[in-house]
């Protein structure tokens, strides 16, 4: 995890646009329209879908099987997990990743994109529309550029064309002005039939507090925990209205963030959701027919570092 909150994002900007301008530009665009059709499959309506939670550590990614075939990847990963990502993916029989979604700078969040882009078809990335100087960030830019992709600006409100399921932006809003990269972290929401997900990033409490204030529902049967189980996200206000009944925590045992923090696993045990943690279970894989979401461990404790 990467804190730069004493760096103005007016600065980043104008270094990266220096980067760009010296080998590294790539199109950004407000919206790509239906890329969809880069994968003709039809849709299994008796499919299931698979949520796969990688366990990288102190980090995230996050493949989504959709019925039908196609997949989505959100998130790759710190750079140390590069190979294991990109195995990971290959062992699961995948040759095109359909949607691509990074959903904030950070290295923990990007570390691995530039290796996925490079073993395997993409269709569309979807990424906030701020940017960072790091060596990691201007590697995946590269990655970009080599296959001649284009990145979607991530807004709220926006729809990801996806057959069979419902995959909806709650974040970053386009009027989102802050220091903190994790404030521009994609939340994003997605429905198959009667089942919900949604997908948290490293977004904080000033980003819960904009969804909130939308008119979106935001209730979901799973919740993949912002920032890792800090105490910077999972505000009350916000867990009380997804009112989850599952909870996915990404983090490496021993962190040195003091992960996930007393505030997050005591509001998560006091309303009684069912908890799942990398730190603990490894690899967590949900299952939803639909109707009903299963996983592949024992759900995990609601403990926490005492000294932290």
């Amino acid at each position: 995890m990467i804190y730069n909150r004493k760096r103005s994002l007016i600065i980043i900007n104008l270094i990266l646009i220096i980067t760009l301008i010296s080998g590294c530009s790539i199109e950004i665009i407000d919206y790509a329209g239906d890329d969809s059709k880069t994968a003709e499959q039809n849709v299994d309506e008796s499919g299931e879908l698979y949520a796969h939670f990688l366990d990288v550590g102190q980090g995230d990614a996050i493949l989504v099987r959709l019925p039908g075939g196609k997949n989505m990847l959100i998130d790759a990963g710190p750079n140390s997990s590069s190979d294991k990502v990109v195995g990971y993916l290959k062992k699961e029989g995948i040759k095109k990743i359909d949607v691509l979604v990074g959903t904030h700078p950070h290295e923990d969040h990007i570390g691995g994109m530039a290796e996925v882009i490079k073993n395997f078809d993409i269709g569309s990335i979807y990424m906030p529309k701020v940017t960072h100087t790091s060596k990691t960030y201007k590697r995946m830019l590269e990655a970009i550029k080599g296959k001649n992709l284009k990145i979607n600006s991530a807004i709220e409100g926006m729809d990801i064309p996806l057959e069979g399921v419902e995959a909806k932006i709650l974040a970053p809003s386009k009027d989102m002005s802050s220091d903190n990269l994790n404030d521009y972290s994609v939340v994003i929401r997605l429905v198959y039939k009667d089942t919900v997900f949604i997908f948290q990033g490293d977004a904080e409490a000033k980003t819960e507090e904009r969804i909130l204030d939308g008119a979106y529902d935001i209730h979901a049967d799973v919740i993949k925990i912002g920032h890792h189980g800090s105490r910077t996200s999972s505000t009350k206000e916000y867990i009380d209205k997804v009112n989850p009944k599952y909870a996915v925590l990404m983090l490496a045992e021993g962190n040195d963030y003091g992960h996930p923090h007393r505030q997050t696993m005591e509001l998560l045990k006091g309303k009684g959701i069912t908890i799942y943690r990398t730190d603990q279970c490894g690899t967590i894989v949900a299952k939803s027919d639909g109707n009903e979401i299963s996983f592949n461990c024992k759900p995990g404790d609601y403990s926490y570092p005492k000294k932290k």
